[in-house]
């Protein structure tokens, strides 16, 4: 594949094996520009990227921001609270207004699964999904997937844990497409409520004990509880979930060498994952973070028009 035709990013699942690897190797042409002491390219100079997060975000906003003025892109933040929607206006219409007013990217965070589809489908402007409800989250999954091919050189063939609340993840939707169409081996693991045996649909493996399958992982990837978007009883209780999917440090140990430990963030210390062991030599969480914002600069060029991979 040499170029790219799509205007958004909306999910994984939307995409082929052969755009999800032009992806990657776009960032990998970007990951340079983040090491050199002019941390600037003239990709993007002239578009407006605005960051429209209906939901709350640290990393993700942060990450497309510095994406954004690395591509020497105009960039503005709105959020919920200071936008239009808590006077009662739709959310066509706030986007209408935006492209209106010559918004060539919207980076869109919303809780309905289903918001950046119904955006792309009306607007001219590149909607680029940073998280839909419980849908999908396609740039995480995305630095998710490039992490691992950096570190371990491939996908295909690896052997990927991803542990936690899948039901209401789309982290671990948006890793399960991209990581499945490359040929990895995916394993979800966690309790019955959180992870139902549906998901092997989807061409993974599901296991009810992480003790079963932690030996054979090149990669532990650790989902953040949902709390917001659970109930309780889908919850077996902060104790037994830390004994039964906690990676500890007793577990961490059996992990095999140069397994890589993941986790998307923010992170409940003491119940994903053992604070040691998230500071520890195996984790390569910081790495994600950074490596998120070459996945961002890929995306945003080539949705806005990046005819190939930058030189």
């Amino acid at each position: 594949m040499k170029t790219w035709t799509r205007k958004d990013l909306i999910g994984l699942d939307d995409l082929s094996t052969e755009e999800i690897q032009f992806l990657l190797d776009t960032a990998t042409a970007f990951k340079g520009v983040g090491e050199r002491s002019l941390k600037k390219v003239p990709a993007l100079r002239g578009k407006t990227l605005v960051n429209f997060f209906v939901e709350p975000s640290t990393r993700t906003r942060t990450s497309f921001e510095i994406a954004a003025m690395r591509l020497s892109a105009d960039v503005v933040n709105i959020t919920a609270t200071a936008s239009s929607l808590q006077k009662g206006e739709t959310l066509k219409d706030t986007a209408l207004n935006l492209q209106a007013l010559h918004a060539d990217i919207i980076v869109l965070r919303h809780s309905s699964a289903g918001s950046p589809r119904f955006l792309a489908d009306r607007l001219e402007s590149s909607i680029i999904n940073a998280g839909d409800g419980s849908h999908e989250h396609p740039t995480q999954g995305l630095l998710d997937i490039f992490t691992m091919r950096q570190k371990h050189g491939r996908i295909a063939g690896l052997n990927v844990l991803i542990v936690g609340d899948i039901l209401f993840s789309r982290v671990a939707r948006s890793n399960i497409h991209g990581l499945v169409k490359l040929g990895a081996k995916v394993t979800l693991v966690g309790p019955t409520t959180l992870v139902p045996a549906g998901f092997e649909k989807l061409g993974v493996r599901v296991a009810h004990r992480l003790d079963d399958v932690l030996e054979e992982a090149d990669v532990i990837n650790l989902l953040r509880i949902q709390h917001e978007r659970q109930r309780k009883e889908y919850f077996p209780g902060l104790g037994e979930y830390v004994s039964l999917f906690g990676l500890t440090k007793a577990r961490a140990a059996r992990l095999k060498p140069g397994c890589l430990i993941m986790h998307p963030g923010p992170i409940n210390r003491g119940v994903e994952i053992d604070s040691e062991v998230a500071d520890g030599a195996g984790s390569v969480i910081l790495e994600q973070v950074t490596n998120g914002i070459a996945v961002r600069m890929a995306v945003l060029y080539l949705c806005a028009g990046g005819a190939g991979l930058p030189t």
